[in-house]
């Protein structure tokens, strides 16, 4: 097709339409639906759509149609790490996700020195700027949102993979400092909210319309409370990197299963939490309450034994699982299909939510939900085609064909 005149129609055997909270008068999920695509938006999604004489007719009838998925915490994909910022490593991550149905992502960086993080934030920065020409000259590459920057606000007792060396004590300064360097493009911000200097952050970075994440935390029930008082609305890879959960010490595993107000991240990859983990998960704060996420390296989608690189660190990838030198996890090589996938293996979630921790959940967290994560007139036109076992049959990256 055409970039831009020649319209699209999806006839799918289900549509997975906006969920009732939207404002959809029927149900969520339309049977033998059409979304129609003009360019790079959809024009309509239902049952009943005319379809205009010249469009291209896709039949996907034994398909199931969903949004194209957001994922809000990617370090790299395909070989390429996103710490570099080279252009031909960020085209390189995008089009690897791409394959695996996620249209839209937040490059997340690694705690690091702090001149290869300005660098860093700065040619991420410039390259989502600009992200519209890069999108054309790169073909149908997942559109990057955003950055979100993991560390190096972050507590030494939770390190996870992250360098202790590097790791800076919480500064509204250095954090300013960090935001000029992405030019206007940090969305989320990951700390440790118990480390002293850490509300001052969280003060900062809300009044520059960044959303503040807690992660690589040991903070206590308490503290976890007080932060998302503060206006902390989201839990980063819950269960890992945080203060483990005693019956006489709760800590910020507790706070985050407990308090409606916070989004819990959740990587499904069979590794990084137990499958008994995920359901408690699951039934403390149902679909409504979890974001699925990759918390992708570079080597996702590559082949086992060789080395990659995450930041400043080496990391291989045995078993399904990527480690550093010292056999500590660093991210995971999963994708956002094989998340959905996992997460119906593992729960008796309906689709409906399996499909939305992955779409309408994260666009919802980031306030996109206007353009983004959502199947109807006006969004972006990111769509996804599902065979019956929720396998990726065909991407659309703003009307664009990926697969």
């Amino acid at each position: 097709m055409s970039e831009k005149s020649a319209k699209v129609a999806i006839r799918a055997g289900v549509v997975m339409g906006p969920p009732v909270e939207f404002g959809a008068a029927a149900s969520d999920e339309i049977l033998e639906g059409t979304v129609l695509i003009d360019g790079d938006t959809i024009e309509a999604v239902g049952r009943d759509i005319r379809i205009p004489k010249g469009a291209r007719r896709v039949d996907a009838r034994d398909k199931i149609c969903v949004p194209g998925f957001i994922d809000l915490h990617v370090h790299g994909a395909g070989g390429a790490d996103l710490m570099d910022g080279e252009p031909d490593s960020l085209a390189t991550v995008g089009k690897t996700l791409a394959r695996h149905g996620t249209t839209s992502f937040y490059p997340t960086t690694v705690t690091a020195s702090s001149s290869v993080t300005t660098r860093a934030l700065e040619r991420l920065g410039a390259w989502i700027g600009g992200a519209p020409a890069s999108l054309s000259k790169n073909g149908p590459v997942a559109q990057p949102m955003g950055i979100h920057m993991e560390g190096p606000f972050i507590s030494h007792r939770r390190l996870g993979v992250h360098p202790a060396k590097e790791v800076l004590p919480p500064s509204a300064t250095i954090f300013r400092e960090f935001l000029a360097a992405a030019g206007e493009q940090l969305r989320i911000l990951t700390l440790a909210p118990e480390v002293a200097g850490a509300h001052d952050v969280i003060d900062a970075a809300l009044e520059n319309g960044v959303r503040v994440a807690m992660g690589h935390t040991d903070a206590s029930f308490a503290q976890a409370l007080a932060a998302i008082d503060r206006g902390v609305r989201h839990a980063v890879h819950t269960f890992n990197a945080m203060r483990p959960f005693n019956h006489r010490d709760p800590g910020v595993i507790a706070a985050t299963l407990l308090d409606e107000r916070v989004m819990a991240e959740l990587i499904a990859d069979g590794i990084h939490v137990d499958a008994a983990a995920i359901r408690l998960l699951v039934r403390a704060k149902t679909a409504v309450g979890i974001v699925l996420i990759s918390d992708g390296v570079s080597p996702t989608g590559m082949a086992n034994g060789n080395r990659y690189r995450l930041g400043e660190m080496e990391v291989t990838v045995r078993d399904g699982a990527a480690r550093n030198n010292d056999g500590t996890l660093a991210g995971s090589v999963l994708t956002l299909d094989r998340a959905i996938r996992n997460m119906r293996d593992i729960t008796a979630l309906p689709l409906r939510d399996l499909v939305r921790m992955a779409t309408w959940n994260p666009a919802s967290m980031m306030n996109i939900t206007h353009r983004k994560g959502v199947l109807a007139p006006g969004a972006d036109a990111d769509v996804v085609l599902l065979t019956q076992d929720l396998s990726v049959a065909q991407v659309y990256v703003r009307g664009r064909e990926v697969l």
